[in-house]
């Protein structure tokens, strides 16, 4: 691959300005569903998608091309064009969906090649800060009831090569990963001449709200999880680590050898590995409980089930504990079955029910739903299809990363995501997004290159 240029990187801004929608859209004050209300999701998840330069000339400029599909989607997807407010006396978030506001939308270029940045296939936050912004200026106090903010806001940069990048950040409370990935797509489609999405968007987030709080149930004690020396963590850095598919495949091949007749899923394997790797890099004492968790959709499991085109929060986190001592010195094995069977579960229309009432619970005390440490959350990217399948007419994405974000706390979360496209040796293999305090990562990077190297006998 290229490297670096010489000179210093640097992104030239233009102004911010604020994408209406193209057409009159309702003027309407909208309630959020109980877990979209949840506040562990009220931040801004940013992404950027990656787009080089297809090497035909074409008078077509993206970011003209990119900034009128927003306008026309945002005729389907207007509360996004809205302003968002947590209410101080309920604790509620309302969306106030006012055509006046807008989506903040700015317009870069940036002076190399994205070959030089290795498509972004090398984590360097400052360069991939300047790729995105955060909330505009023009966002308020507000009055005594709380803070109006955007709920989505574009940057779109072009590079010398032709390529360009699409940085967005979307509201967590608005959207999950399926909501963000239908926006994302409908965008693209709009982008490429059509004149609809293919699937339109539904609110109705009153499916997923409840009124009766239920206080949740411990899986364990907190005073008995696994603790470690470096948490909290005073320095955290954010690495992607490329996992092979020879790799993957030499752990399954190892694993059927063990367990004749079961077939694991990559998801669970990987995630066991993962989830012993961080702990063995944070040090966690044996003797602790940990936990390990992950995201499944909901929206085929409700009755009746939930429409499609729904884009707001709809998940459900299944939950395993285990003894530190198992997960760090017992056999991948038992981990990995954990991980099968804790996703075998079948997710009821009442264990939805209760998850909400766990939620309603945390809202009307105000407080998130974390835990700070002893913890490993799951989230897998790759089934959202967002580098293969979305063209906004220069070919698909050859890229996406995201921005670290605190949802579970930093070092609590791992993405699995898809390969960067420009690098062929990655070909059916995994990334994995990971954050860590700083004395930890050489350490998680040295359990991991046993996986790399293929040592995977004693493993099992």
């Amino acid at each position: 691959m290229a490297t670096h240029e010489s000179k210093p990187f640097f992104v030239n801004r233009k102004d911010i300005v604020f994408v209406k929608p193209s057409k009159s859209t309702t003027q309407e004050v909208l309630l959020l569903s109980t877990m979209d209300n949840d506040p562990t999701l009220e931040y801004i998840g940013q992404t950027i998608q990656v787009y080089k330069s297809n090497d035909l000339e074409s008078p077509k400029d993206p970011v003209a091309v990119i900034k009128e599909a927003l306008s026309k989607v945002l005729v389907f997807y207007y509360p996004l064009a809205g302003m968002l407010k947590r209410h101080k006396n309920d604790g509620r978030l309302r969306l106030y969906c006012n055509a006046g506001a807008g989506v903040p939308f700015l317009e870069a270029s940036a002076n190399c090649k994205l070959s030089s940045l290795h498509y972004l296939d090398c984590l360097d936050i400052a360069v991939t800060k300047k790729l995105v912004f955060d909330r505009p200026d023009d966002e308020i106090d507000g009055d005594e009831e709380g803070c109006y903010y955007h709920p989505l806001l574009i940057q779109v940069t072009r590079f010398s090569c032709g390529g360009f990048t699409i940085g967005m950040g979307m509201s967590h409370s608005v959207c999950d990963g399926f909501g963000a990935a239908q926006f994302y797509r409908a965008l693209a489609e709009l982008a490429s001449g059509k004149s609809e999405p293919t699937v339109n968007p539904v609110w109705e987030r009153n499916r997923l709200l409840v009124t009766t709080p239920e206080e949740p149930k411990s899986l364990v004690d907190k005073a008995f999880l696994a603790t470690s020396p470096h948490i909290p963590p005073s320095d955290v850095v954010h690495e992607f680590y490329n996992v092979s598919s020879e790799s993957i495949k030499r752990l399954k091949k190892a694993l059927r050898a063990n367990e004749s007749g079961e077939n694991y899923t990559s998801f669970e394997i990987l995630a066991a590995y993962v989830a012993r790797a961080k702990f063995r890099s944070l040090e966690m004492n044996l003797d602790g409980y940990t936990v390990l968790s992950f995201t499944a959709n909901i929206r085929n499991h409700l009755s009746p089930h939930i429409p499609d085109g729904y884009y707001g929060n709809a998940f459900f986190e299944p939950r395993m504990i285990m003894i530190g001592k198992d997960l760090s010195e017992g056999p991948l094995l038992k981990v990995v079955k954990m991980i099968a069977n804790s996703k075998k579960k079948a997710i009821t229309t009442e264990s939805i029910m209760t998850l909400l009432r766990n939620m309603e619970w945390f809202i009307e005390k105000k407080v998130k739903s974390r835990v700070a440490r002893g913890w490993t959350f799951f989230t897998d990217w790759r089934n959202l299809n967002l580098i293969e399948e979305v063209d906004f007419g220069w070919g698909a994405s050859v890229n996406m990363i995201p921005l670290p974000f605190d949802v579970h706390g930093f070092i609590d979360l791992c993405v699995f995501m898809t390969p960067c496209r420009m690098d062929s040796l990655m070909k059916g293999g995994m990334r994995v997004f990971v954050s860590l305090p700083r004395a930890c990562m050489a350490k998680f990077k040295e359990e991991m290159d046993v996986l790399k190297r293929g040592e995977v006998n004693n493993l099992i």
